[in-house]
């Protein structure tokens, strides 16, 4: 781990969760040796790969100098857990990513703040306004120091925060989940990758018509194998601003969500109380590969699969697909979902293919249905075609996301297998839905 202690000169951006700083350093890294050139920022804030090793990304994280000729530094700050940062406090970076060069954004983390004058460091309330978007739903946890309950995320670290969860005794909602066990067939959006989740999300809001007639509520779940704060995601801020996103729901020790739960499970059985038409299930930013099988966070998807198989939930699980990634083996169908979906699994799935479009011509559609029927996937799981119209592909892409750096019109194949599981899910949520035998009636 690297740590350097630095100065804030300026709060670039602030909203509830999360403050954006710049940060002149002030000392030297402690535990990191020779770190080198000090990098420049190349990356997407919400990558969610790590980045290709090269000169590109050789050295992170600088971004001029400061009023003292030392380096400045983009950092991330989480007030919950720190304390809110203002101009002239100091500050503990932890710059361990940014010097390794990995797919993080070029952000910092701020691990610790000195105040430059005396004051209470009293959290994300003290320091940036209220979340807009979220419901004012039964069992709602508003994150401010002192905490709302008697959970811990975050447990026997630094930054260990108590939380209201939904479970709890006392809490809203306990007493209807304390006995629950289904979710009524509720269709969920079982994702690999966040951007493929937000993807999801829009689609399933949204639609695929210019006027889609009624919204579909969707609660987004964030769970724990990737980032563990949920306000590192701008985008997921973004979605719950325009409505795509009805309310979130962190689990496990991911926090941050308008509403916490302990386990995924009881994460979706809380989304169907809440009054969610539709949930969607990823990890955060930041999944982790080792180009080997089963080293990646992105089993994590297999195993959604198989916690709705638990609640009685409809899963729904899209393929990451694209032929804009240079990497061979995530050309095509990722070797990601080979494995998540054709041995992790041990419950079937409505897998959604699109139909042919202008973001997936038939020749390639053919090429990753011949790499499904070879990773065992459709003799676990039920194929769906579902129609991707240029309307989806195209409000997708007005929310400017991206997957690894690449927007939707370099990589439209990802986004329109994304899309197309978010609009089967729609569909299935959508009043005289056609049940087909795959669930049962809440």
């Amino acid at each position: 781990m690297r740590v350097v202690w630095g100065r804030v000169v300026a709060v670039t951006a602030q909203r509830a969760g999360l403050q954006r700083l710049s940060v002149e350093v002030c000392a030297p890294a402690v535990g990191a040796g020779d770190a080198g050139p000090v990098p420049a920022d190349d990356g997407p804030a919400d990558s969610c790969d790590p980045a290709p090793a090269g000169p590109a990304v050789a050295a992170r994280g600088a971004h001029g100098r400061g009023p003292a000729g030392a380096p400045l530094r983009r950092a991330v700050c989480y007030p919950h857990l720190t304390g809110a940062a203002r101009a002239g406090d100091e500050v503990a970076l932890n710059t361990t990513a940014c010097d390794l060069g990995l797919g993080t954004g070029g952000w910092d983390v701020v691990c610790a703040v000195l105040p430059a004058t005396p004051r209470p460091l009293r959290g994300v309330a003290d320091a940036c306004p209220a979340r807009a978007g979220s419901p004012a739903a039964p069992g709602a946890a508003s994150p401010r120091a002192g905490g709302p309950g008697r959970i811990m995320k975050l447990r026997y670290t630094p930054v260990q925060v108590d939380v209201a969860c939904v479970e709890e005794q006392g809490a809203p909602l306990h007493d209807r989940l304390r006995a629950a066990s289904s979710c009524g067939g509720m269709p969920v959006v079982c994702c690999e990758l966040h951007s493929q989740a937000m993807a999801a999300c829009v689609a399933a809001a949204w639609g695929d018509e210019v006027a889609s007639g009624r919204a579909i509520r969707v609660a987004y779940v964030m769970t724990d194998e990737a980032a563990l704060d949920l306000h590192l995601s701008e985008l997921c801020a973004s979605l719950v601003q325009d409505g795509a996103v009805w309310t979130t729901i962190t689990c496990g020790q991911a926090t941050g969500g308008a509403h916490e739960a302990v386990t995924l499970h009881s994460a979706l059985l809380a989304a169907r109380a809440l009054g969610a038409d539709v949930a969607v299930v990823s990890q955060g930013p930041g999944i982790v590969g080792t180009a080997t099988a089963f080293g990646t966070t992105a089993v994590a998807q297999g195993e959604a699969v198989n916690a709705c198989a638990s609640v009685r939930a409809r899963a729904v699980a899209p393929l990451r697909v694209s032929f804009a990634d240079a990497r061979p083996r995530h050309r095509g169908l990722s070797h990601h979902s080979a494995v998540a979906l054709g041995s992790v699994c041990l419950a079937p799935a409505l897998v959604a293919m699109p139909e042919p479009c202008l973001a997936l011509t038939p020749e390639r559609l053919a090429e990753v249905d011949s790499q499904v029927r070879d990773a065992g996937i459709w003799a676990r799981h039920e194929r769906v075609d579902v129609r991707v119209g240029d309307a989806a592909l195209g409000r997708v892409a007005r929310t400017g996301m991206t997957t690894m750096g690449r927007p939707v019109e370099d990589d439209p194949e990802f986004f329109a297998f994304a899309a197309a599981a978010g609009l089967l899910a729609r569909s299935l949520a959508l009043p005289g839905a056609p049940d087909g035998g795959r669930g049962e009636s809440s």
